[in-house]
């Protein structure tokens, strides 16, 4: 186990939600990502995306 998985482990952040924000992460170019916790497990995520238009 690496530095950043003992961290995420110790802190309650579960493999499934890591996979969430990889996969946002992967795919969003501007946006936002914003994690819900409760009671120190994650409980929502919400991706917000932004669209740039060029003139």
């Amino acid at each position: 186990m690496d530095r950043t998985e003992k961290a995420s482990s110790q802190r309650g952040i579960v493999p499934e939600a890591l996979a969430v924000v990889d996969e946002a992460l992967s795919r969003l170019r501007y946006g936002t990502i914003q994690l819900t916790v409760h009671d120190g497990k994650v409980m929502q995520i919400d991706v917000t995306e932004r669209k740039r238009l060029t003139d």
